[in-house]
């Protein structure tokens, strides 16, 4: 463990002296156009794909969640019951809760795709994502325009960063009127709690940094039945459409 920590160190310590290290014109401009070409590359592909999946829901969690744990078995069943009315799961295509939400949407031989990212811990394709519906993504950005764009609802179950993040970039899309507006559902009362009264307390009433009809924009449910109800619901009113 040791080993692997200072491996990390010195790669990290190696990126930021990468980073001061002066270049000229000719080696930035030959550097930035290939990863011009690249986003380009995953964006196509993204698109391609994507554009024939019809009406899905992404579901977010934590990569570290185990197999036993109630909130697996929680995603899992919220991505059965998505799949029985009538729509397509959308994962990060890894572990954890991802890994829930293709079981669950496999299992009911419903469409189960994996937006995956080379990470250095826990990344990889989990084992139920219908093999032509994997798609491989070296940018964070550019894999979070596909959560957004290709779905017609968020499920947000107990997770990290990663997970508040793209959380709050669907949040900030809506609030600016960037994309319309979408079914944002949070798993586990208990675990969004601290955060809820946070956002409430602080940036709300204390600062008004957001106004009161942004709490609005989501939903807060403890059981799979009810996260499925939010969605269902709301596109009792709307027709189904990608969000840009």
């Amino acid at each position: 463990m040791e080993e692997k920590t200072n491996h990390l160190d010195q790669k990290q310590e190696e990126k930021i002296r990468k980073a001061f290290k002066e270049r000229d014109w000719s080696e930035i401009k030959s550097a930035d156009s290939w990863v011009i070409f690249k986003v380009m590359s995953e964006f196509v592909q993204g698109f391609e794909k994507l554009a024939k999946i019809g009406p899905c829901v992404s579901i977010f969690g934590s990569a570290r969640t185990p197999q036993d744990h109630p909130h697996y078995k929680c995603a899992e069943e919220i991505a059965a019951k998505l799949v029985r009315h009538g729509y397509g799961v959308i994962t990060g295509g890894g572990p954890g809760i991802m890994e829930a939400g293709n079981k669950g949407a496999h299992s009911q031989n419903g469409k189960s795709v994996g937006l995956n990212i080379e990470l250095p811990f826990e990344q990889f394709n989990n084992i139920y994502i219908d093999p032509d519906k994997i798609i491989n993504f070296d940018y964070f950005f550019v894999r979070k325009v596909m959560f957004t764009k290709y779905a017609q609802g968020f499920v947000v179950l107990p997770g990290g960063f990663g997970t508040l993040d793209e959380l709050f970039e669907a949040l900030t899309l809506i609030q600016t009127n960037k994309i319309g507006r979408f079914p944002i559902v949070l798993v586990g009362k208990a675990y969004w709690e601290g955060l809820l009264d946070w956002l409430k307390a602080t940036m709300l009433e204390q600062h008004g940094y957001i106004s009161e009809g942004d709490l609005d924009l989501f939903s807060v449910v403890d059981e799979p039945t009810d996260a499925v109800k939010v969605i269902d619901e709301f596109y009792s009113k709307y027709l189904l459409s990608p969000n840009y």
